[in-house]
């Protein structure tokens, strides 16, 4: 009777094979709506001649899916594996169709690194409702489903026939359409990011290469860093400030012919270096950051080498000067592991930090307690919230939404697209106004230190243009507005008379540069040196008139030091208060 029972049971339950399927139906109904809305144009649309081909593609596509999850589940771990990619399909489907991205290992890499403030930015009652009906609830149900039990030989065979059987369907495709199939995904390889699950598993397998196998050692850089002869000047340290914007695309400042006044403090200063449109080295936070203080350049530059190899920073400190990482934002990417770190939002009084996170005039307060306390040559890293999307509107004091109407919500592609835009460049007016302030406080240190800065955004952003929203994409497939970021730079006469820089050259390499000049040009800035150091790369090295050697202190005449303090403020308490803080 017993033996009965058990029959019964097997004869009741669920065969993996069909659950497989089923789940592989869904997927493809309801998660890749971007993958075929890009399937269907990349495959010119209906065409009565290609009617066959047409329809063999959802054909295809089931197989691999239904292929994919064959190779996934077995035995007990079945269940769990199809719960758990419904649920995380779910999420990559949604913000796939609501802002046009596409997902691949570096945005596996955003969503690793992103703090609690950027994801309840991109949380709405939408992404809630999708992800529990499409993704929870039939997880739920696949959890309850009971399963045929099987033995091992048994479900070998099942596997074997189960897998056989998509198999021989995509070869007997392939075969017959072999030429359209192959055109397509050559000619579109963005396709396979768009495509749901096999994007998500592909990210997981990169990332779990790049992340989660440790390496040997951290890689030694800095072992030989030094400075150069008249780097260092008794009385007067040096200080370099170098502010990281966040999601601040070149193309939207004012400065670089933008019709609208989004940098008007920076458009009125003379002194300011604006050098233009500079390529980033990546399109997201987590690869362009640390790619832009490594020493390796985009085409070297592999996701996780921050956390194995020494930056800029361990350089800079090897070399002698004192490094400070000031932080707005969602941390270093590994860049500051080594280096002192102030978050600066500790100190900040409560009206600078809204529930949406603190707003970026806490970093002048940060950088106001370190330039008083400097004695010695210093590099200062501001890394700024920026213009963080979705959600624009949190990025600013209400003070400065000088464009209205403006978006009030993550879900991009609901806004009116000059609702975006305005909220952007909203943020981006308030960049300008922590710049400019940057530069004030700088000044008001110049009788007593040699300063300069140097602004340069991680990547920029799509508002919508061609139907894409925020950033991540690909280097390769990605718009000019995620790629082109804004370069600036300020420097004090005395940091101009210790270097010998002739500004008129550095103005002249506007919208030549990448962040692959932004390592090099920090030491030539600072006067070090190591073996990994590239002279061509260095725009000290290009427009000072004294190639590789800083000028002297018998060059610092009485009559510069007079120049120096014209105009400035030479006091120990802040110039004036800070316009959002009236």
């Amino acid at each position: 009777m017993r033996a009965a029972d058990r029959a019964l049971q097997r004869r009741r339950g669920v065969r993996l094979a069909w659950l497989n399927l089923a789940v592989a139906l869904w997927m493809l109904a309801l998660f890749n709506g971007s993958f075929w809305a890009a399937l269907w144009q990349a495959a010119g649309g209906w065409q009565a001649a290609s009617l066959a081909w047409l329809a063999s593609l959802p054909v295809f596509a089931l197989a691999w899916v239904w292929l994919v999850l064959e190779a996934l589940t077995w035995g007990r771990l079945a269940k769990p594996v199809l719960c758990s990619l419904l649920v995380a399909a779910a999420c990559v489907a949604y913000f796939m169709d609501r802002y046009g991205v596409v997902f691949d290992r570096d945005m596996l890499v955003n969503v690793a690194e992103t703090d609690w403030a950027e994801v309840r930015d991109l949380l709405s009652p939408a992404l809630v409702g999708w992800v529990v009906l499409f993704g929870i609830v039939p997880a739920a149900a696949v959890a309850r489903l009971p399963l045929e039990r099987q033995g091992w030989r048994s479900l070998l065979l099942e596997k074997s026939t189960a897998t056989l059987l998509p198999a021989l369907v995509i070869g007997l495709l392939a075969a017959g359409f072999f030429s359209a199939y192959a055109s397509l995904f050559r000619n579109h390889r963005d396709l396979r990011l768009q495509f749901v699950p096999s994007n998500l598993l592909a990210a997981a397998h990169g990332f779990a290469k790049a992340r989660l196998i440790p390496a040997p050692s951290l890689e030694r850089v800095a072992a030989d860093a030094t400075r150069v002869a008249g780097a260092e000047r008794l009385g007067r340290p040096l200080v370099a400030v170098i502010v990281v914007g966040e999601t601040t695309r070149a193309v939207n400042l004012s400065l670089n012919g933008y019709g609208r006044a989004t940098t008007p403090a920076l458009d009125v200063r003379p002194d300011l270096i604006n050098l233009g449109r500079a390529q980033a080295c990546g399109t997201a936070t987590a690869t362009a950051l640390p790619c832009m203080f490594l020493d390796l350049g985009r085409s070297g530059y592999r996701d996780g080498l921050a956390y194995r190899r020494e930056s800029l920073l361990d350089v800079l400190r090897q070399a002698g000067l004192d490094v400070w990482w000031i932080e707005n934002n969602s941390g270093c990417k590994g860049v500051c592991d080594r280096s002192k770190v102030v978050d600066a939002a500790t100190d900040a009084v409560p009206h600078s930090c809204p529930p949406g996170g603190c707003y970026d005039e806490v970093l002048l307060d940060a950088l106001w307690q370190r330039l008083q306390a400097v004695q010695r040559d210093t590099v200062l890293v501001l890394h700024m919230k920026g213009q963080h999307g979705p959600a624009y509107y949190l990025r600013y004091p209400p003070a400065f939404e000088r464009f209205t109407p403006v978006c009030r919500s993550n879900a991009l592609d609901r806004c009116e697209p000059q609702a975006v835009v305005n909220a952007y460049d909203n943020a981006l007016g308030y960049t300008d106004h922590v710049l400019d302030w940057v530069i004030t406080l700088l000044q008001a240190q110049s009788a007593r230190l040699d300063a300069g800065m140097l602004f340069v955004a991680d990547h920029g952003e799509s508002l919508g243009e061609n139907g894409l929203f925020l950033h991540g994409m690909p280097y390769a497939l990605a718009p000019r507005e995620q790629r082109e970021v804004p370069l600036l730079a300020w420097l004090a006469p005395g940091m101009q008379q210790r270097l010998g820089l002739d500004s008129d050259c550095l103005r002249r390499q506007r919208d030549s540069l990448s962040h692959d000049n932004l390592y090099h040009s920090v030491l030539g800035l600072v006067g070090a040196r190591v073996g990994v150091y590239r002279a061509e790369a260095d725009l000290t090295k290009r427009c000072a008139p004294r190639a590789g050697q800083l000028i002297g202190p018998s060059v610092f005449t009485a009559a510069t030091a007079v120049s120096l303090s014209t105009g400035t403020s030479d006091q120990a308490t802040r110039p004036r208060a800070f316009p959002t803080q009236r």
